[in-house]
């Protein structure tokens, strides 16, 4: 297995094969790397910035993209995290091929079923601040997207009826979420306690997650939504620039600490810092 160098890297996650083609066309100078475990990703360069994207397709469902999210950001120790894919809209006013920005998830399974009714415990994980006034300030220079901004619904199946039972309940429960998918509340979960990265889950529009979705997926526009949505995570990462540009060097990135000092490699430069405490460090013997 090849290891992963020291490089400003944003990670995209995808479910399907043509959520990761949409990305794919965007990467420039792929090579592929393997978990030991036999994960892959495709890492690239993203033209024009100082990124290098790690592109991974992890299948279906929030608990296996939550393991192996956290399995990848162990290894790759990425800067972002993005899930980018398709979606079904949960609202009249957010049509096919429009993009929802997550605000918020919600994991719409969570709750306690009891002789009055199925009682709610909302679990909610937000969507990384920085990220999304990118995605903004992105949004407003791409008219071809109709974005919108607002929670996205996570559970552990395809709504493909507006009637149903389980329709009502994200309506009466979840009401001002503007989409439901699959695996975004697992990714953000993984981000959330492995040092809390910053993580945007961002879902092209491809059906209305009704009776319609056999005809809206046979038109196209399953690969119509995972290129917008792919479309904006690009712009995303062009407007949210890495901590550190110059982080492609042989000590690694060098991040700023408390008082001003900044920290990488083996040294630490408190120049302009201000330092409190014992520092224990080499010597040669000189004084």
């Amino acid at each position: 297995m090849s290891v992963p160098e020291t490089q400003p890297t944003a990670l995209v996650l995808t479910a399907l094969p043509l959520e990761y083609a949409a990305l794919r066309a965007h990467v420039e100078n792929r090579r592929e790397l393997v978990h030991p475990d036999g994960t892959r990703v495709e890492k690239g360069q993203l033209p024009g910035t100082a990124w290098h994207v790690a592109i991974a397709e992890l299948g279906m469902g929030a608990e296996r993209a939550a393991a192996l999210t956290t399995q990848l950001i162990n290894w790759l120790r990425p800067e972002a995290v993005l899930f980018v894919g398709v979606a079904g809209s949960l609202k009249d006013d957010v049509g096919i091929g429009d993009v929802v920005v997550g605000t918020q998830v919600y994991e719409i399974h969570g709750g306690k079923q009891t002789p009055e009714g199925f009682l709610v415990r909302p679990k909610a994980l937000p969507g990384s601040h920085a990220l999304e006034q990118a995605a903004r300030s992105a949004a407003r220079e791409m008219p071809e997207v109709r974005a919108h901004f607002m929670p996205i619904a996570t559970g552990d199946v395809v709504l493909a009826d507006a009637k149903s039972e389980i329709a009502r309940f994200i309506r009466r429960s979840y009401n001002d979420a503007g989409a439901i998918e699959m695996e975004g509340s697992g990714a953000l979960q993984a981000a959330h306690l492995n040092g809390q990265l910053n993580a945007l889950v961002i879902r092209g529009i491809s059906d209305r997650a009704d009776a319609g979705k056999s005809r809206a997926d046979a038109s196209g526009s399953q690969e119509l939504a995972a290129k917008q949505a792919a479309a904006v995570t690009v712009a995303v990462l062009r407007k949210h620039q890495p901590r550190n540009h110059s982080s492609d060097s042989e000590e690694g990135p060098h991040r700023r600490g408390e008082g001003g000092a900044t920290y990488g490699g083996d040294h630490i430069d408190f120049r302009g810092g201000t330092f409190h405490g014992p520092v224990t460090g080499k010597s040669d013997g000189r004084r």
